[in-house]
């Protein structure tokens, strides 16, 4: 008897969202935006401490309705943001009150620049919807100069995760659609770390980030099924859930990728 496939991620549901990306309650896509409430002031004061406050060159891969996009794009930096689905880049496209960002549709594991076209490389809720995280971490790391950040956030693959993820999403989140998150694509810290070692990047920093549980806010999901505007996600010490990084690419590794680039057979 032939076994069953596994689950495939279903990414289908980012190509007509529309302006739900930014003023749906009733649907996952509010808690990315919560989650973005956190990081995006997290992910800008460590670009300016790190890159002594000059702007920089920003790729965001699987942008999104352009969250983070846009909100780098008004701090001054050179953003382009990246995705598969043209619905997402539109509404990105619409909410860059700056002007300053560009959006391109393209394939994470074969991105169209050449190595270190950018300073730092983010990834937010990406890496748990492809089948080869290690590939687009790669791919990521080809794009940095010496010095660039790797930048991301994804979900623990442990019974926990699956439970507040997964399972909690689809009883408290009205409209969430099956399969929009699968346990076997999360990755366990350790293993993403060593994905980015492979790949010339050392891990330097990693934070949890789970719910603010203890909030009116919190409870309102629960009780009606929708996530206020105020709901909030915060850092935690613990990365059992979800949890957010920082790699950064050395100059020894930068200047060996070249060398192989450059005698490939030695």
């Amino acid at each position: 008897m032939k076994s069953a496939s596994p689950p495939r991620v279903n990414n289908d549901i980012y190509h007509d969202l529309g302006e739900r990306w930014y003023n749906a309650q009733d649907d996952p896509v509010a808690l990315l935006r919560a989650e973005s409430r956190l990081r995006n002031p997290w992910i800008a004061e460590e670009l300016r401490a790190r890159f002594a406050g000059r702007a920089v060159r920003i790729l965001d891969v699987g942008c999104g309705g352009g969250f983070l996009s846009n909100y780098l794009a008004a701090q001054g930096h050179a953003v382009v943001g990246l995705d598969f689905a043209a619905d997402a880049l539109k509404v990105a496209r619409l909410h860059d009150s700056s002007g300053r960002a560009a959006y391109i549709a393209a394939d994470a594991y074969r991105l169209p620049f050449p190595d270190g076209s950018f300073d730092a490389v983010c990834s937010m809720d990406f890496l748990e919807h492809v089948e080869q995280p290690e590939c687009a971490i790669r791919e990521a790391s080809r794009l940095l100069g010496p010095g660039g950040l790797f930048i991301f956030h994804t979900f623990s693959r442990n019974w926990l995760a699956w439970l507040v993820v997964i399972k909690g999403v689809e009883w408290f989140v009205r409209n969430t659609p099956p399969h929009m998150h699968v346990l076997r694509l999360f990755i366990k810290p350790e293993d993403l770390v060593s994905m980015c070692v492979r790949s010339g990047l050392a891990v330097d920093s990693l934070r949890g980030i789970a719910p603010a549980v203890f909030s009116a806010e919190f409870w309102k999901l629960l009780m009606r099924h929708t996530v206020p505007d105020g709901f909030a996600f915060r850092f935690t010490r613990s990365t059992r859930i979800s949890y957010s990084g920082i790699a950064r690419k050395s100059q020894q590794d930068y200047q060996d990728a070249a060398n192989r680039e450059e005698h490939p057979g030695a």
